[in-house]
């Protein structure tokens, strides 16, 4: 690594523990690991948003990008941060999931419809903004974004689930989709 990459890679090693998953692509070009850490670092610990919801976000965008490491990463945390075992469990399996708590409900909604629709419905909108507020609004963005951007990482370069864990997507095998209703045998 030059200079530079080692004195990145110290810095989210002592933020993150170790350099993991993203990061060890990221530092293939410096200024973009730098700017990406920035932004994941802001989402994941610093915006606006509770606990339990960043991880929910976080969540939404592995399994709509198929981002294996990333979830198996956070779905433990996402459990312990309040996100009901249930709500984790209809997400990997790409059911609809069902939220108690009005609030939880409308993030749900509104990060589903920003993701699979692109838009959000007027409806959906007025309820998030009635819970979060103009800055709750653009920090889920910004931090959808940035999952976003970390789960077309993951899947682009390959980066393998950790050994430990097992594929969480009833739908994907490796880093290929594969069909469970049987037109298609999985690899």
């Amino acid at each position: 690594m030059t200079e530079r990459q080692k004195e990145l890679a110290a810095r989210i090693a002592g933020r993150r523990g170790a350099v993991r998953g993203p990061f060890k692509v990221w530092l293939h070009s410096p200024e973009m690991c730098e700017r990406a850490e920035s932004l994941g670092a802001f989402a994941r610990f610093d915006c606006s948003l509770p606990q339990h919801l960043r991880e929910l976000a976080l969540l939404l965008a592995a399994r709509n990008w198929d981002a294996q490491y990333s979830w198996n990463a956070h779905a433990h945390q996402a459990i312990e941060a309040g996100i009901p075992e249930a709500a984790v469990k209809a997400i990997a399996g790409g059911r609809e999931a069902v939220f108690d708590d009005e609030a939880d409900q409308a993030f749900y909604r509104f990060c589903r419809e920003v993701l699979h629709e692109h838009f959000v419905s007027d409806a959906t909108f007025a309820a998030a903004l009635e819970h979060f507020g103009p800055k709750g609004l653009v920090d889920t963005i910004g931090a959808l974004g940035n999952f976003t951007m970390l789960g077309m990482c993951l899947n682009t370069f390959q980066v393998d689930l950790q050994p430990d864990r097992e594929p969480p997507f009833p739908d994907i095998r490796g880093f290929e989709r594969v069909v469970t209703n049987g037109d298609r045998q999985e690899p």
